[in-house]
């Protein structure tokens, strides 16, 4: 039997499964019977087993180069290295959607395994709600997208190859970690069915999810990072983010789990906003969805999406639909359990400023989501208004509005400078309502350094009114954190003799939870310094031959020459870019041009980067020719960009310290 027969049948198998296991969990919910609910956990359990067997044989076809295989053939060539062979897995729609049933099923398996006993009657539904996601996506496997479709006559004798710009390292790592965090918010999602449907909408099932839920915002924030530091170092336009339709889809979910992981402290500790965090988990859920949606059916137009399908586009939309309908049907039924015990006391509190925290992150998912979509709602106005002009009143079918960058800046950097700030305002302020004089104490060293890095910054001549601003509130923000630790270790020291060290290590080791989102709120502060810098940012588009030279900055680029090389796989032709300042030879670039021989057609850029805290020295090549050595260049200065990567290693220690939260740590217990 041959790998793409075992293959299909393999899916076939997990359609039939997921639809049984939903079936007995459903059933033995109703019946309270032990045996049915067990017959759908190990029907779970089994699903995982076939996805993996069913991943092991496409990713065999790869390694075998059985191009007999369609989507082997698509996305795969001989000369390809092993491990972009191997992650060619995930490089094309078929193999990407049969990869998100895998890491589904593995989450599922791993959520129930782990919850069987704590929560019995959560269970069989939260298993019912991943069989019906689980049968979904199989069922586009087996009848819309087969990844084990062949060729039944002409069989190539080898592949068209994995495009150029996924061979790169950040995109073994970047799609995967995307995908963990997608994915993984299923299990939130099903447990919050799951309480909806028993009636237990107390805080315990969420209490019981929060580690899992800060374990898919962990991922979800490595998946965009890492996707914004490849297109920083593949593309060589200069930048790392150009609110691409794809790059939004995986922020959009970002938001609102952002938004959860803040509102749940309100509920824990004031019984507070059942309804909205409930909701929440349902959006964020939802949004995975979209974003698969978007990036999978062609609605958007993106260099990233994988095309167009119609089919796909009705059927991701129909199962959008059915969510909705589901979930908020069962919210609105169970609305009288789902009442505050708590109120809002003032807006001088700790809830109020978390409360605003949650509109301003909702605020920004539902502009990000109706800008990237804009384009083509005006376009599908255009179809209509062509197809029933009489019928919708509409003569005038208009053009495809064509939404950039500078737009999402616009609105964006206010939206993101209110979120830092409030970042530094919320510890400062006390839960139910903070004093007078409670608040001048905690309020004036912050303003203090927020004012003066200002004003100093100011004098120096950093004139740009966001980048100042910026600045100011990462002082603030800054300050805030700091206070909250050195208050904290004073108090250690107090209690017990101890070095400064000691005592810090100590105060994060007990309150894991609190100062490890303290340090993710540290990393956020450096990330958005990185962030701040682009206002100040230097470029320059500029043609050069070997011996000539070019300032920009503070310091010259002088170009040394071209060289011409090739392997087994393309042919690469290099510049080689000397980076002078005050004089002095820095370091020389090697900014490079590379051609796939398989696909000549899609040339890519490989950026060469001279990097130090203070700025980034960034050159590519869009242009070469041989004969006369003239290069196309672009030359850019971005100063403190990469406090961004640093920012992020220090958000995802802070992650890993509040993943590893004790039971001890806050109440209830984790997934």
């Amino acid at each position: 039997m041959s790998i793409a027969t075992l293959g299909t049948a393999s899916i076939l198998l997990l359609f039939v499964l997921s639809l049984a296991s939903t079936g007995f969990s459903a059933l033995g919910a109703a019946r309270r019977s032990e045996r049915l609910i067990e017959a759908g956990l190990q029907g779970v359990f089994a699903s995982f087993a076939l996805s993996a067997f069913a991943s092991s044989l496409i990713i065999y076809g790869f390694i075998a180069g059985d191009y007999s295989i369609q989507y082997v053939q698509k996305t795969s060539d001989a000369a390809m290295p092993l491990f972009y062979k191997i992650t060619s897995f995930w490089g094309g729609l078929d193999g990407s959607m049969l990869f998100w049933v895998l890491l589904h099923t593995l989450f599922a398996s791993l959520a129930l395994h782990a919850n069987r006993d704590r929560h019995r009657e959560l269970i069989p539904h939260a298993a019912a709600v991943l069989s019906v996601i689980t049968a979904f996506f199989a069922g586009l496997l087996l009848f819309i997208k087969d990844p084990f479709g062949v060729y039944l006559l002409d069989i190539p004798t080898q592949g068209k190859g994995l495009n150029p710009l996924l061979q790169n390292l950040y995109m073994i790592v970047h799609p995967p970690s995307l995908y963990l965090g997608y994915v993984s918010l299923a299990v939130p999602y099903a447990f919050g069915m799951a309480a909806l449907i028993t009636g237990q909408v107390d805080a315990a099932w969420q209490r019981s999810v929060r580690r899992w839920t800060l374990f898919s915002w962990m991922f979800l924030t490595f998946g965009l990072i890492l996707g914004g530091l490849w297109a920083y170092e593949e593309l060589g336009w200069g930048g790392y983010w150009a609110w691409d339709p794809v790059e939004n889809a995986g922020l959009l979910p970002w938001f609102t789990v952002t938004a959860f992981l803040h509102s749940i402290m309100i509920q824990e500790r004031r019984g507070m906003m059942k309804v909205w965090n409930v909701s929440l988990v349902i959006v964020s859920f939802l949004l995975t969805i979209v974003g698969t949606f978007m990036t999978r059916s062609g609605v958007v137009q993106s260099v990233h999406a994988f095309g167009a399908d119609p089919v796909l586009a009705w059927t991701f939309g129909g199962f959008m639909l059915a969510i909705v309908l589901f979930s908020f049907g069962l919210v609105i039924w169970r609305l009288p359990l789902l009442r505050s015990r708590g109120e809002l006391e003032s807006v001088l509190s700790r809830e109020f400023a978390f409360l605003v925290n949650n509109w301003l992150f909702l605020v920004a998912a539902i502009f990000v989501l109706g800008a990237t979509m804009w384009p083509t709602f005006t376009e599908w106005r255009m179809i209509l208004a062509e197809r029933y002009p009489d019928l919708l009143g509409w003569q005038d079918p208009g053009e495809r509005v064509t939404i950039g960058a500078p737009f999402f800046n616009r609105y964006m950097r206010p939206l993101g400078l209110s979120l830092l700030l409030l970042t530094g305002v919320g510890p400062l302020l006390a839960w139910r309502k903070t004093s007078q004089v409670n608040l001048v104490k905690q309020f004036l060293g912050p303003l203090v350094a927020g004012v003066v890095t200002t004003v100093v910054l100011l004098v120096l001549g950093l004139g740009s009114p966001w980048g100042l601003a910026c600045f100011g509130l990462c002082a603030f923000t800054f300050w805030t954190i700091v206070q909250e630790f050195y208050r904290g270790v004073a108090l250690r020291r107090r209690q017990r003799p101890q070095s400064v060290l000691d005592a810090l290590i100590g105060l994060v080791l007990r309150a894991r939870r609190r100062y490890g989102g303290y340090i993710v709120h540290l990393g956020i502060v450096l990330m958005f310094l990185g962030w701040a810098g682009n206002a100040y940012k230097i470029e320059r588009k500029t043609t050069l031959r070997p011996g000539d030279a070019t300032e920009l900055g503070d310091y010259v680029i002088r170009h040394d020459g071209l060289r011409a090389t090739e392997d087994w796989q393309k042919e690469m032709i290099t510049a080689h870019i000397a980076v002078l300042k005050d004089g002095e030879q820095k370091t020389t670039l090697l900014p490079a041009r590379w051609w796939y021989f398989q696909l000549p057609e899609q040339p890519t850029t490989e950026v060469s980067r001279y990097m130090t805290f203070g700025e980034d020295v960034y050159v590519s090549i869009q242009e070469v020719d041989m004969t006369t050595g003239w290069t196309q260049m672009s030359l850019y200065i971005n100063p403190l960009v990469n406090w961004i990567w640093f920012g992020f290693a220090v958000m995802l220690a802070g992650s890993l310290i509040c993943v590893g939260t004790r039971k001890s740590d806050g109440p209830g217990e984790d997934v």
